[in-house]
């Protein structure tokens, strides 16, 4: 399938908007760019609503918002989305509306979406039958397949989980039909010996019984075994995705139950946490109140220290200092001066030396004696310099143990506050242990389930067996009957060596196609893992770099994306090398290829694994067509210029509406 336009009409931000697709084989790459908002999910979905008439919008209303409001009652518009392309070298118009017609009560009534094909073969337009359009949409690219050649960044890590875990039964039948091997799993349906509509059903049903009535009984018997066996069947697969329903919860609930652990595990850090919080502040309140001591002690000493240095140097220019008598009062100067005699005898008469020189000296005795007061004050005065002389070092030195305290503080303070915006989503695990338990009880009554039906079918197909061998010895008496077992044996004989043509052909193909993919995801994604894909097409992850280490390993969401690109582009590569190769049996296996349609596909990549995949879808695709924002559109242009035929940019007028530049 070659995309050849898309014109869209009042389709959401589009008003009237027409891109063609390049088509070159030399440069088949359509980039078209924009910031996220811009419409590129819009194109992206205008693919799906022309083919399928529907979209993944949750607003289902598909009309421009600017032409709804500016509609008056009665008045109708049409949406319009117009798909030209090429199919199995015919040319198709696919042409999907819906008319949206404004009520008096000013809402908009929308219409059925209508669809019509147009297709031109050997140069003449004609029409499909509108009985037929869906088939034709089907046998142009099914509804289930189309999500893998029409996808966003979103929906293909989805589609990596799904094949990984083998989930996607549909992604097995898309490979299976992409490959070229529905036209077998088909024939083998159609000739399949337990299948009561196939050609073998056919014939046990036409067996004549008139000449013996038990073969009619053996019939009723075969078909009610195969009855059985076919709800047998239907249970099982239905026990099969139930399990798997139920270990894919048990796994989401351990996950959650690990997450409560790690709550309790942040709870104690909490507690932890609080704990050396109270002692730093306890630790911070007695150095604040060891320093403040400190400072209420000796800060008068320190602020007086000028003061004081100024004081002494007064005193030490006074001479004051050893001029007092120790022990000597001014009372007993007064004394001898009345009794006019001194201790020695002298006389003591007022103008005489003696009288003189005792008048002289009282100044410095007590309580007059300033030689004293100073020599104390001198003692006194070095006693509370020394002492505080190591403030300003202490003091500065309890400030800093103070801040790196706060800022402690402040650290705890803030890793309790991170710790408890956790711990908020984080509810109680009973809930979750009780699911788990639940979920347990299912697998295992699963399991149960399924080995007793096994059971049962086994003892079915043994009496089923038996019947078929009883009617085969009457069959063979009657001549019209044993034409019917001849007719069985040759289309059951058909039925077994298609059986083994497809078997070995599936496994070729099989092995094939993990070679092509390994070699394309090594590209994507050079990092030491490889694929492997087993026979209903689930994929593992491979460690390569790890002797003995084959098991399948968790990936991140870019090796995810990478996994998914690697699967789609090997299967359209295959199917494309098939359709271009000479060899008979490749030609008969050959599908249609697509293009691959992709949606921000690039934003989980880093720079240079951007290049890697711009470098390998070009390769393996006819066609790629790229909706990708600007950020990263530079960078996919960068690496694709070579092999971009066509470029487009969004340029955004309003909410409503964008224009393609």
């Amino acid at each position: 399938m070659l995309l050849k336009s898309l014109k869209m009409i009042n389709f959401r931000q589009f008003i009237n908007e027409e891109i063609d697709f390049a088509a070159d084989s030399e440069r088949n790459v359509t980039v078209i760019m924009g910031e996220n908002g811009a419409g590129k999910t819009t194109i992206s979905q205008a693919f799906s609503w022309c083919l399928y008439g529907d979209t993944d919008f949750d607003d289902k209303l598909m009309l421009n918002k600017i032409v709804a409001s500016q509609m008056i009652p009665n008045e109708e518009k049409t949406v319009k989305v117009q798909l030209d392309l090429i199919h199995s070298g015919i040319e198709y118009t696919i042409i999907t509306e819906q008319n949206y017609k404004k009520e008096f009560s000013n809402k908009l009534k929308p219409n059925n979406v209508i669809r019509n094909i147009a297709y031109k073969n050997n140069g003449q337009q004609d029409y499909i039958k509108p009985l037929e359009i869906d088939l034709t949409i089907k046998q142009i690219l099914p509804k289930e397949l189309s999500r893998y050649f029409f996808f966003d960044g979103e929906r293909i890590g989805n589609m990596s989980k799904e094949i990984k875990k083998g989930k996607s039964q549909t992604f097995a039948l898309a490979v299976r039909g992409l490959l070229g091997l529905s036209a077998f799993i088909s024939a083998l349906e159609h000739l399949k010996p337990t299948s009561k509509y196939g050609v073998i059903g056919s014939y046990n049903e036409s067996y004549d019984s008139r000449s013996n009535s038990t073969i009619a009984t053996y019939t009723k018997t075969i078909d009610e075994c195969q009855d059985e066996l076919d709800r047998i069947e239907v249970r099982l697969s239905e026990i099969d995705n139930e399990i798997v329903l139920a270990t894919d919860r048990c796994e989401e609930l351990t996950e959650k139950i690990k997450e409560l652990a790690d709550g309790e595990r942040l709870q104690k850090e909490k507690e932890a946490l609080q704990k050396k919080l109270l002692a730093t502040k306890a630790s911070k309140k007695n150095a604040l109140e060891s320093m403040l001591k400190q400072f209420s002690s000796h800060a008068p000493s320190y602020f007086s220290k000028s003061l004081v240095k100024k004081s002494l140097e007064i005193l030490s220019e006074a001479d004051l200092i050893g001029k007092d008598i120790p022990e000597m009062h001014a009372k007993t100067i007064d004394f001898l001066i009345k009794k006019g005699e001194c201790i020695c005898g002298n006389k003591i008469e007022a103008g005489n030396e003696a009288y003189q020189k005792l008048v002289d000296l009282i100044k410095y005795l007590p309580p007059q004696s300033i030689g004293v007061i100073a020599g104390g004050f001198v003692k006194e005065a070095e006693i509370r310099t020394k002492a505080s002389s190591d403030l300003f070092e202490a003091t500065s030195k309890s400030f800093a143990l103070l801040q790196e305290q706060d800022d402690t503080i402040l650290e705890f303070t803030k890793d309790i506050k991170l710790i408890e915006e956790k711990l908020l989503t984080f509810t109680g695990a009973g809930r979750y242990q009780q699911e788990l338990q639940l979920c347990e009880k299912t697998i295992r009554d699963r399991t149960s389930e399924n080995n007793t039906l096994r059971q049962k079918k086994g003892a079915i197909e043994f009496k089923k067996g038996q019947a078929e061998a009883e009617r085969g010895k009457l069959t063979l008496l009657d001549q019209t009957n044993r034409k019917i077992e001849v007719y069985k044996a040759y289309a059951q004989y058909m039925y077994d060596e298609l059986q083994s043509v497809y078997s070995e052909n599936e496994t070729k193909i099989r092995e094939k196609l993990e070679k092509t993919i390994n070699d394309i995801f090594k590209d994507i994604y050079n990092g030491g893992m490889s694929l492997s894909i087993d026979d209903k097409y689930n994929i593992q992850v491979i460690v390569d770099d790890f002797e003995d280490f084959n098991t399948d390993v968790e990936t991140s969401t870019a090796q995810s994306i990478s996994v998914i690109f690697a699967f789609i582009s090997g299967i359209i590569k295959l199917a494309r090398e098939s359709r271009e190769a000479d060899d008979a049996d490749a030609k008969l296996l050959a599908s249609e290829p697509y293009p691959l349609v992709m949606d921000a596909p690039l934003s989980a990549f880093d720079k240079r694994r951007i290049k890697t995949v711009c470098d390998a879808l070009p390769k393996v695709a006819e066609q790629v067509i790229i909706f990708i924002k600007d950020t990263d559109g530079e960078i996919a242009e960068e690496h694709m210029g070579a092999k971009v035929g066509k470029r487009y940019v969004f340029d955004k007028k309003n909410e409503f509406e964008t224009k393609l530049v």
